[in-house]
């Protein structure tokens, strides 16, 4: 199983990238997906999800509003569109699997139980 990610870049605050996170290896449709950030001298900080068929997605406050994840089952990807980037979203983003089938009858959003992580991708965003 592989999960590339894809479109990191340094741009100025207020401005938007988006990034990309294509599997192979697993039946993308079988699995939640996840992003994660990893500042410099800081913990993996979990910034939202979106569930398998992209119908329902999930974000912690400090993206709510600016970021928008995405999937298209067809081209096994997902996506995070992040708007109004500020510096403090400066970190290595990783995108990650979790199997929807360990997660029946349990809440399907969350930052624990993924199987499969990618390589991440570095934003910067200078002020």
């Amino acid at each position: 199983v592989q999960l590339q990610a894809s479109g990191g870049g340094e741009v100025q605050a207020g401005t938007s990238l988006r990034l990309s996170c294509t599997a192979s290896g697993l039946t993308f449709s079988n699995y939640y997906m996840g992003w994660f950030r990893q500042a410099p001298g800081k913990e993996r900080e979990f910034v939202g999800a979106i569930s398998w068929g992209g119908s329902a997605t999930y974000y912690v406050d400090t993206v709510k509003g600016r970021f928008t994840i995405s999937r298209d089952n067809g081209k096994n990807t997902v996506y995070v569109e992040m708007n109004s980037l500020k510096p403090e979203d400066t970190a290595v983003y990783y995108c990650a699997a979790r199997e929807v089938k360990n997660f029946r009858g349990r809440l399907w959003y969350g930052p624990t139980g993924y199987d499969f992580w990618g390589q991440g991708t570095q934003v910067t965003v200078s002020s």
